[in-house]
């Protein structure tokens, strides 16, 4: 599914909820299934979407061009997630919550 068609799909479900033909559950499911489908069908020529199979993070799906660009990125999430705050380390979390690169295992899509 190219951005476009998510785009539209997500509007359609947003559309279906202002008019009330959907609740604001099945309006989440509905985005939340274009946003998965999007993820997995992901075709760039440089990019594509990586899920952590093990290590901190695990489930998480990240879009990089290579396993060490994705490890490295996940890991970075991860680190933000134990220091309470954003990926650029701006919590108020513990003192060294870094998350090693080589401790995160990903996976292609």
């Amino acid at each position: 599914m190219d951005r476009i068609s998510a785009l539209r799909n997500v509007e359609d479900a947003i559309r279906a909820f202002e008019d009330g033909e959907a609740d604001l559950r099945e309006t989440e499911r509905r985005v939340a299934t274009v946003l998965r489908t999007y993820a997995t069908e992901f075709e760039v020529a440089d990019r594509r979407a990586f899920r952590v199979v093990d290590g901190p993070g695990e489930g998480r799906v990240v879009v990089a061009g290579d396993p060490a660009e994705a490890r490295e990125r996940a890991a970075t999430l991860a680190s933000a997630d134990a220091a309470g705050g954003d990926a650029d380390g701006s919590g108020s979390g513990a003192a060294d919550p870094a998350v090693d690169p080589a401790d995160v295992t990903v996976e292609p899509l």
